[in-house]
């Protein structure tokens, strides 16, 4: 044997010593590494034989998969915490931008501009009933046309049951369905998912309605949460009573 081969050897021999040591020392090296550990429990099972059950191996392997599945959850609960900051953020900016408004006509105008911006949706609309049906051509009315629609009484309620007899909920999801144009007009052609939120302005008043509608038909779902939206939809109408005296 040469110089060199011999050098060689002991070079190995010194490597796998220093390996050696380093596991003895420290076997989480090998324990937190799955690929290592699969490797190590198939030359297990090779030299057993295939007679012989390892209850062991079985035991490790329904292990792993649990840890999988416990990995897979942890990242889908992280990723729906980060999903609930974010939009109670997008929801306390769109509050904010509204309370900044000393007028009613801004109130009002900032729901199409910073709030429909804020929320990331195509269109917002505030319906409200009205006895009247001259008073969509009254000169106040037509400055809002873009965020104000004028209905008559019993719209609302159509609106969001379909005429169904259905539990009354403050907040619903959906995708768009018949008669969007009355509150989209021409828009209502691409809005193909909508948030309702209705509104009690108060003893006396008729019911209104919020619509915040998008392009997008997975945006509003009925399996959402809706907590945001009401709380939001909560702030929006205090705000309206105080306009509204």
């Amino acid at each position: 044997m040469s110089s060199v081969e011999a050098d060689d050897l002991a070079d190995l021999a010194n490597h796998n010593d220093d390996w050696r040591d380093r596991v003895l020392s420290d076997p989480d090296l090998i324990l937190d590494d799955r690929d290592l550990m699969r490797a190590l429990i198939a030359a297990n099972d090779r030299q057993m034989g295939g007679n012989i059950v390892d209850m062991r191996g079985i035991a490790m392997e329904r292990l792993e998969n649990r840890l999988d599945r416990l990995e897979d959850t942890h990242r889908a609960v992280i990723a729906a915490a980060y999903e609930n900051l974010a939009g109670t953020n997008q929801i306390h900016r769109a509050i904010l931008a509204l309370l900044d408004q000393a007028e009613f006509t801004g109130f009002l105008k900032t729901l199409a501009t910073d709030v429909a911006a804020t929320l990331r949706v195509d269109r917002v609309r505030l319906v409200l009933e009205s006895a009247d049906a001259t008073s969509t051509s009254a000169p106040h009315v037509q400055k809002l046309e873009d965020v104000l629609t004028v209905v008559a009484p019993g719209f609302v309620a159509d609106y969001v049951t379909g005429g169904r007899a259905v539990p009354h909920r403050q907040v619903t999801l959906r995708q768009v369905g018949d008669g969007s144009e009355a509150i989209f007009g021409a828009d209502a052609a691409w809005i193909k998912s909508e948030a309702l939120m209705q509104l009690d302005l108060g003893e006396g008043r008729l019911p209104a309605l919020l619509v915040m509608g998008s392009d997008d038909p997975h945006q509003f779902r009925p399996s959402q949460g809706t907590d945001l939206l009401t709380f939001f939809a909560g702030v929006f109408e205090r705000q309206m009573k105080r306009w509204l005296g």
